[in-house]
């Protein structure tokens, strides 16, 4: 713990979460005691920085909604999004003469895709392609020309297989082509192609510098494989109780599930501990001292 974080009532001074499974509920909703707990962070002096696998143009909503005018970090570390100014800070696209090449070496393993891609931008649309499910009813165009799908640049593309489950697929796709894109697993039917090395560790990093802070100063919260390098940087994971396992295996802590207020119990928890701390330290009161005992004469 640093001794800013320690002089701030809140052990650290960032507070790094994931949004769908873990600060989201099903409902896209953020229950009321969660907000109650971020605020009192803080005020306490921790930053609460949102850091999500959904590009700007499906975030950007839910962080109005919020009220949030913080830094986000978007599209799985592509994007660092000034929500308070509605503006991309930085942006990282993938080369489409790569993604193409992992294309065929994961359908030379497994046969044909369903395929979906992030276009880059505040407003960069969604390409859902045939056969390819989208969950959650968010915008999205179609397209059934291939030539559409790398017509502009991308921040991502998705892949789905008709029979392969997304751990399978996403074990394939990282063996196939794990040298030409990063490979994520980031929810239900949702396996990403990502420019090689990216993660949302990467943005994190980028983000937590401009708001001078670092790895030692955060906790991190969320429910995916693609947490996984957020967890890594961290100084602290924090898994919801409906994370995939191998999130689990490697956070140092879990707690409840994003419909049962799991970041409010962390944060209440730690709040209470700093309270706690500072009280035992605070020093003694000269009135409220006890009173010096003295020896008389029988």
């Amino acid at each position: 713990m640093s001794d800013t974080a320690s002089a701030t009532g809140f052990p650290y001074r960032l507070l790094a979460t994931d949004l769908d499974g873990t600060l989201l509920r099903s409902d896209e909703s953020v229950s009321g005691r969660t907000r109650e707990a971020l605020t009192a962070a803080t005020a306490a002096g921790a930053a609460h920085i949102v850091v999500t696998g959904r590009a700007v143009p499906w975030t950007r909503h839910i962080l109005d909604d919020l009220g949030y005018t913080g830094l986000a970090v978007c599209g799985q570390g592509a994007q660092v999004y000034d929500a308070g100014e509605h503006r991309l800070l930085t942006s990282v696209t993938l080369d489409r003469q790569l993604a193409g090449v992992a294309l065929a070496k994961i359908e030379a393993e497994v046969g044909p895709l369903y395929l979906a891609a992030s276009r880059d931008g505040l407003d960069g649309e969604v390409l859902v392609g045939p056969g390819y499910a989208l969950h959650g009813g968010l915008p999205a165009t179609p397209f059934t020309e291939a030539a559409d799908l790398w017509s502009a640049p991308l921040n991502k593309i998705y892949i789905q297989h008709p029979t392969l489950g997304d751990d399978e697929l996403a074990a394939v796709a990282q063996r196939a082509a794990g040298g030409f894109v990063s490979v994520t697993m980031a929810g239900q039917g949702i396996v990403e192609l990502l420019p090689l090395g990216l993660s949302k560790a990467t943005g994190l990093s980028l983000a937590a510098r401009r708001l001078g802070m670092k790895a030692a100063d955060t906790i991190a919260f969320g429910d995916m494989p693609n947490d996984i390098p957020m967890f890594a940087w961290a100084a602290r994971g924090v898994a919801m109780a409906n994370a995939h396992e191998e999130l689990r295996a490697v956070a140092d802590e879990v707690t409840a599930s994003n419909e049962e207020d799991g970041i409010a119990v962390v944060v209440e928890r730690l709040l209470a501990e700093a309270s706690s701390v500072r009280e035992a330290e605070a020093p003694v009161r000269q009135d409220e001292a006890p009173a010096r005992q003295t020896s008389s004469s029988v």
